[in-house]
């Protein structure tokens, strides 16, 4: 038979800080909720601690209370008066309510250095398209929901004519080999990714196994896709081993599905009861590297990108093997993450990069546009003053409820038909028109990446009707 017993490791998990208030838990435990499961035990103290002040005059939970209570404010961060300086890149293209992230970002006590990539636009915390280096610290938000995003394309020796005469076969084989929303496979690839420890060591993870395994190979909704396309090489020396010229290819962005956002979730709230900050900041809270919250964390979100990368790999094997080929080249980059780098002065800083691709000296990597504008092949300057950081996309110009309220699905269809690109699934929120200009982004980071190529979507799938935007309304 299960125990029942809660431990303190438990609690820690939970979010609960060392000192009295993991005592007082236990006590109150044992003292009111004897013979309660587990699951109940657990449920009552998430509440506490999440709302402590509900419970100072409860009989048993009171002390529990007072402790996280006084713990929480002992602990609470003022911002900086000053905000270190930071370089944005296409500024004119950014809305203020990013550059307002970013102002906030950069007061924090942990922050020592950031920038704002051109594709910025307003997020949770730290804007998508923020870069922030911090001092022993890893901010959730900092990351993202969708720990570990990425792109991931293959190049293949094949013939692009079959992408104009053969549309309808690209279109099979994207509705049978690939799975978003809440779509999955009946029978998933097996990974080694699955069997890693961290699956057993964590709680929260553990817990998320059975997910992750039904979830393996698939993509999220928003703007996911797998696609097909046109990648033009252009310059000769591209690290790649291909010759300048066209090759068919698939170009995929996705992320680690439920396992991540429930890791961003969990430990977010475990963040914000730990670290106390202004309202204006307080999607910003994070944790010490040094405290088990902060180690746990920092293994949970390395599992989650590792995930990413697994559900990519997998979208790809199945689309090489239906077109029975293997792919000359393969180029991998993600965002939504937290890197452990060097700094010029030598010392290691926590790097976050969310919505933002790394872009170190020679670092390979794929920056999307949109459904009817190219993706481009980049290579990394290693310029210091972005953090060694590009753009992850286009970025938003408009919202996804704007896009739903202003664009008109009829338009959306003509203006896909004009370009030569097929659609299955989406919606008006991932029209093309949604997106900033992706060759304006480009040039306000030409001193961040080198080109060495472009990619042309010609068939795209995303989550949504089959039939693309008809099921969409005005």
């Amino acid at each position: 038979m299960a125990s029942n017993q809660i431990t303190g490791k438990e609690l820690r998990q939970l979010g609960y800080p060392e000192g009295p208030a993991i005592g007082h838990a236990m006590r109150a435990l044992e003292g009111g909720f004897r013979g309660k499961s587990k699951t109940f035990k657990l449920d009552l103290l998430t509440r506490v601690l999440r709302e402590p002040a509900l419970y100072r005059d409860h009989d048993h939970l009171g002390p529990v209370a007072e402790a996280l209570i006084g713990k929480q404010e002992r602990q609470a961060h003022a911002l900086h008066t000053q905000r270190i300086p930071y370089a944005i890149y296409g500024a004119e293209g950014i809305e203020p309510g990013a550059v307002n992230q970013m102002e906030i970002a950069m007061k924090l006590p942990v922050t020592r250095a950031g920038a704002l990539m051109p594709d910025a636009h307003q997020g949770y915390g730290l804007p998508i398209g923020g870069v922030l280096a911090t001092e022993n610290a890893v901010i959730p938000y900092g990351v993202g929901v969708d720990i570990g995003c990425r792109m991931c394309l293959s190049v293949f020796d094949l013939p692009i004519s079959g992408l104009q005469h053969d549309r309808a076969r690209f279109q099979k084989l994207l509705n049978d080999h690939t799975r978003f929303g809440q779509q999955v496979f009946q029978k998933p690839l097996d990974d080694a990714v699955l069997e890693r420890p961290e699956f057993q060591d964590i709680r929260v993870v553990r817990e998320l196994k059975d997910r992750a395994w039904r979830q393996i190979g698939s993509s999220g909704g928003g703007n996911h896709f797998a696609e097909f396309g046109v990648v033009d090489i252009l310059e000769a020396d591209n690290g790649l081993g291909l010759a300048p010229g066209q090759y068919l290819a698939v170009l995929s962005h996705s992320g680690s599905r439920g396992l991540g956002a429930e890791i961003a979730r969990h430990y977010t709230h475990v963040a914000k009861t730990q670290c106390q900050l202004p309202d204006e900041a307080r999607h910003l809270a994070w944790l010490d590297l040094d405290g088990e919250a902060g180690q746990e964390y920092w293994r949970a979100m390395n599992l989650a990108g590792d995930y990413a990368s697994a559900n990519h790999h997998h979208i790809h094997r199945r689309l090489a093997q239906a077109l029975g080929a293997q792919p000359l080249a393969m180029v991998e980059n993600h965002h939504n993450f937290a890197w452990k780098e060097t700094g010029a002065d030598g010392r290691e800083y926590i790097v976050h990069r969310k919505g933002a691709t790394p872009a170190g000296a020679g670092v390979l990597g794929i920056i999307p546009g949109s459904m009817t504008a190219p993706g481009f092949i980049v290579r990394g300057k290693g310029d210091a003053t972005s953090l060694n950081s590009a753009s992850h996309g286009a970025g938003r110009v408009m919202s996804r409820r704007k896009a739903k309220d202003t664009l008109n699905k009829h338009a959306v269809r003509q203006h896909l038909h004009n370009h030569d690109v097929t659609v299955i699934g989406s919606g008006l929120d991932e029209a093309p028109m949604a997106y900033k200009d992706i060759r304006k982004v480009m040039a306000a980071q030409s001193e961040l990446v080198d080109v060495l190529g472009t990619f042309t979507p010609r068939i795209v799938r995303m989550a949504g009707p089959t039939d693309g935007f008809d099921e969409v309304t005005d």
